[in-house]
């Protein structure tokens, strides 16, 4: 097991019990994994996540071999993986309408691949060890946290990326959320990596350096937190954010089509702001299966109010070429639309051999083409706001290149949802704390206009200033001010958190040179 007699002078002792894990400790660290979801919200227990990690750590620290620690960390991934994303559960039962023991396979499947990047984290981190004579610290301080890192990184790019649950999520409110702005969330997963490592020290004799490197981290993200990244820019707007609360099973049922349009009509046009912002699918149907005059309604009223009305509807381009699309209306009638980028596998976009699959879902709108990754931001008043379709602003980096990329960059960011698929579940608060983390990052506000919930309005410093009640109908009025500035991860976007993981990976190199040419190993 780990020594209690040094941190860098003694490598992990052998343990006799082979390669392969009991079923005991597989179980351990799917329970381990699993409990996870307690740190993210609607529970927010964030610390515990240090202990989970803690609990990782220490299993794998031990001098097992390669395929051990493979196998403990794809169990422990499989419980993260299946305690974050359990909610589709729902989504596959209730709107697919796949047999319960159907759906239940599907979320162990999508759990086994997932828990392949937990794999990767301890198996990596066990290889590296072995091939450089790592010392304790150097592998529990350095390595680990650096492959936990990469492994979140990997999981939010390969196969399109499916990054949900990423560890960095729970800490839009603790002290770590500092460290958004210079890193994103996956180098704050580095570093809750690195918390979880102190803990695990402290079965070494030399528990009070780790103690005293986790009071520095987490002291130092709370300092962060005051500082100021980008500044208020422009005039004050107005903003009603609708909440229509149409019942899933409904949305695109044609025979509510009429209730439904009415019902956002006089939404809209009940008041005007500066912006008024709708659900995404708020209008579920082209526009030529609109009644006839309904979205000329609505410009007539966008001119007479002065509002510039941000509607999502899908959008028809050709034979079976359609985008999720929002579309802007504005006092000045000018054509603005934004399609939706990063679409969501099987939902949105049909992988290549799984088209059997979506005809078995048989969902609406399951084959949309792609927006383009840079898409212009709209212009109300003297603020500029970039819209983000449900599930994109999962991907920070895209939200931040096209920030940094944009000839006139947002002041303001728009998420329009529909979360409705997965019912009430823990999916509404676990995705407002995502668009939490993007303001952290980029030091923009959010607006969040959803079908129910989270509509909300995020300052620029991560604060939820206004929110609707989950499952009900409502319309959120708010005013709000843009902001201006780039935070080092706009910037740099990955690639500073890329940078420190692998200068770590050097030191710890560095660090198993020099304990092996103290030890003649």
């Amino acid at each position: 097991m780990l020594r209690r007699r040094s941190t860098t002078a003694g490598a992990p002792v052998s343990d006799a019990r082979g390669d392969k894990p009991s079923l005991l400790l597989l179980a351990g660290a799917v329970l381990a994994g699993l409990s996870s979801l307690l740190s993210f919200q609607p529970v927010g227990w964030w610390p515990l996540q240090f202990l989970a990690l803690a609990w990782l750590f220490y299993q794998v620290g031990k001098q097992t071999s390669v395929r051990r620690a493979t196998l403990i960390g794809w169990a422990f991934g499989f419980g993260w993986s299946v305690a974050g994303m359990h909610w589709l559960y729902v989504f596959m039962t209730r709107f697919a309408h796949l047999p319960m023991a159907l759906a239940t396979v599907g979320v162990i499947l999508l759990g086994l691949y997932m828990g392949l990047y937990g794999a990767f984290t301890a198996g990596v981190a066990a290889w590296l060890r072995k091939r450089w004579s790592l010392p304790v610290a150097a592998f529990v301080l350095l390595v680990l946290p650096v492959t936990w890192g990469v492994s979140e990184w990997l999981r939010g790019w390969v196969f399109t990326g499916f990054p949900w649950a990423a560890s960095g999520y729970a800490h839009d409110g603790a002290p770590l959320a500092g460290y958004a702005p210079l890193i994103g969330v996956y180098g704050i997963g580095v570093l809750v990596a690195l918390c979880a490592g102190c803990i695990t020290m402290l079965t070494q004799r030399a528990r009070w350096p780790a103690i005293g490197l986790l009071a520095l981290v987490l002291g130092a993200g709370a300092g962060l937190r005051t500082v100021a990244w980008t500044e208020e820019t422009g005039q004050p707007i107005t903003v009603r954010l609708l909440q229509g609360n149409i019942p899933q099973d409904r949305k695109f049922d044609l025979a509510f089509l009429n209730q439904i349009l009415a019902k956002y009509q006089g939404m809209i046009t009940s008041a005007p702001a500066d912006l008024i912002a709708t659900p995404e699918t708020a209008i579920p149907v082209f526009p030529h299966q609109m009644p006839e005059g309904y979205l000329e309604g609505l410009q007539r009223f966008s001119s007479a109010s002065g509002s510039t009305l941000a509607i999502g509807m899908p959008l028809l381009d050709g034979p079976r070429q359609y985008a999720n699309s929002v579309v802007a209306l504005s006092p000045q009638p000018q054509a603005y639309r934004y399609d939706k980028a990063h679409l969501v596998p099987f939902g949105e976009f049909i992988p290549p051999g799984f088209r059997w699959f979506t005809d078995m879902l048989n969902l609406p709108l399951n084959d949309a083409t792609r927006g383009k990754p840079l898409q212009a931001p709209f212009a109300v008043k003297d603020q500029l706001v970039l819209p983000n379709i449900c599930y994109e602003d999962v991907f920070g980096e895209e939200i931040a290149y096209q920030l940094r990329s944009a000839a006139r960059p947002a002041t303001l960011l728009l998420n329009v949802s529909n979360l409705s698929w997965y019912g009430q579940s823990v999916a509404i608060p676990q995705h407002l704390q995502i668009s939490r983390m993007r303001t952290l990052e980029t030091g923009r506000p959010m607006l969040r206009s959803t079908n129910d919930g989270a509509t909300a309005v995020i300052d620029h410093r991560g604060v939820v200033r206004q929110l609707l009640p989950f499952y009900q109908e409502g319309v959120l009025t708010a005013t709000v001010r843009g902001t201006t500035g780039m935070t080092p991860y706009v910037r740099f976007g990955n690639a500073l958190f890329l940078i420190l993981g692998a200068v770590a990976l050097g030191a710890a190199w560095f660090a198993g040179r020099r304990y092996r040419g103290k030890t003649g190993a």
